[in-house]
């Protein structure tokens, strides 16, 4: 989604990782902002996938690498694969609100577990999955992994969110305050 990102976010590697990171989230927040449930839920495109879905599948993405970070993942690829396997597919209990808090929650926890890693040089070993054949990662690569999972699921948002009502990415920065509308006159001149 179209944010400008904030330079002094940007100091260091892990500050605009991080920012870059956090831009991408909004787009897929964005992606929702306004939207009844029904809505969030429809599959208004040719794709199987609804906002709401892609809004869960994000946050349990998300809160998978967390658990990585953390040490709590699961042990084999079986365990990984059954918990992702139902990702875009929310359920009943799983609203948008809850997500939205949940999303809020897990970036929060992810933004602080990053900053405490001595480095981003610091490897882990990824498991080997049926689209990856693991090995050993650094967090640098996790982050940026996370930076191009979340902003391709927020362009599959844009296009979703534009079938429902017609509002794009731009229309929904401006909405939501993410970024002031620009001063278009300059380009008169």
């Amino acid at each position: 989604m179209p944010v400008i990102v904030n330079p002094e976010a940007c100091n260091d590697e892990r500050g605009a990782l991080l920012a870059y990171l956090d831009a991408q989230r909004g787009g897929i927040r964005r992606s929702v902002h306004g939207l009844t449930e029904a809505q969030a839920r429809s599959t208004p495109s040719a794709s199987a996938l609804s906002l709401a879905g892609l809004l869960k599948h994000v946050v349990t993405g998300e809160r998978g690498w967390l658990r990585v970070l953390q040490g709590k993942a699961p042990g084999n690829a079986k365990d990984q694969m059954a918990e992702w396997e139902h990702t875009f597919e929310p359920t009943e209990d799983e609203t948008v609100e809850a997500m939205l808090a949940l999303y809020d929650e897990v970036a929060r926890e992810t933004d602080e577990a990053v900053r405490a890693l001595p480095s981003l040089d610091t490897t882990f070993e990824a498991l080997r999955l049926p689209w990856d054949e693991g090995g050993t990662r650094t967090w640098r690569w996790a982050v940026l992994h996370l930076i191009e999972e979340i902003a391709r699921h927020a362009g599959h948002a844009d296009i979703i969110r534009e079938t429902i009502d017609g509002k794009g990415a731009f229309d929904l920065v401006f909405e939501t305050g993410a970024m002031p509308e620009p001063d278009w006159s300059i380009l008169e001149g």
